[in-house]
């Protein structure tokens, strides 16, 4: 009789990066966020009806960071070899169950570091993309809580009014958003 072999599933990666933005290395996803969170590759999208409303979600309370904030449609990370627009399609597929019909990115140079009250720490090279998205979401639940379509000047209302429901990276991006008039709220 032989001892039965323990197989595990591969461990998800993070790509790190120096300060120029060069892979440098990778780490465990599960280990790479905490009090001194190292420079990382990632990425936001923003997914959108034909109808051009914004799907905006809020973080599953059992995220690490930002448990329970909304934020914008999807975030994560490429895997060592694997482009962003690769990523953002498996993501959106994984998260929230829904394909993405056409991406294209809006701010390829976004790069941001915010620290959660619990002393969690985002330090990420985080290009932000966005997405159509075909039909309503079937969100995970360890990922998504609710979720919401909402005029993307709405969101910009949000941003300006009440800041602190919303993750800081999705803050930070709506006000480079408005600057590059890539999302305008009305006079």
């Amino acid at each position: 009789m032989t001892p039965s072999a323990t197989v595990s599933a591969p461990t998800e990666q993070v790509v790190l990066l120096d300060p120029a933005g060069t892979p440098v290395g990778t780490m465990d996803k599960a280990h790479v966020h905490g009090p001194d969170t190292p420079l990382h590759l990632a990425f936001s999208c923003y997914g959108f009806d034909r109808d051009g409303r914004m799907l905006l979600t809020r973080r599953s309370l059992a995220k690490r960071a930002w448990p329970g904030v909304w934020t914008n449609t999807c975030c994560g990370h490429p895997g060592p070899g694997e482009d962003v627009e690769s990523a953002i399609r498996r993501r959106v597929q994984d998260e929230l169950g829904v394909e993405p019909s056409s991406l294209r990115p809006v701010l390829p140079e976004f790069r941001y570091r915010a620290v959660a009250p619990d002393g969690i720490v985002e330090n990420e090279v985080c290009p932000v993309w966005f997405a159509e998205l075909p039909s309503d979401p079937e969100p995970a639940p360890d990922e998504v809580m609710e979720w919401r379509w909402v005029d993307p000047a709405d969101f910009l209302r949000v941003v300006d009014a009440m800041p602190s429901i919303l993750s800081p990276w999705s803050v930070l991006q709506a006000e480079e958003l408005r600057a590059a008039r890539i999302l305008e709220a009305p006079s």
